[in-house]
């Protein structure tokens, strides 16, 4: 294992020089895989019903 001290410049350049030797096929399954890893992250859904903005309109 090798550890290399850059610049986050650096280290960007690097991620997209990397990126774009990929050929279109392999960044598009590279793009699903990061998609994938996405929904994988935990979430906090409310589910308070209270919140909710409600407009009624009452017949006269």
């Amino acid at each position: 294992m090798e550890i290399h001290f850059q610049t986050k410049e650096e280290s960007n350049r690097k991620q997209l020089e990397d990126f774009l030797k990929l050929s279109k096929a392999e960044r598009f399954y590279q793009f699903l895989r990061l998609m994938e890893k996405v929904n994988q992250f935990p979430v906090k859904h409310k589910n308070d019903t209270n919140s909710n903005f409600i407009i009624q309109i009452k017949a006269s």
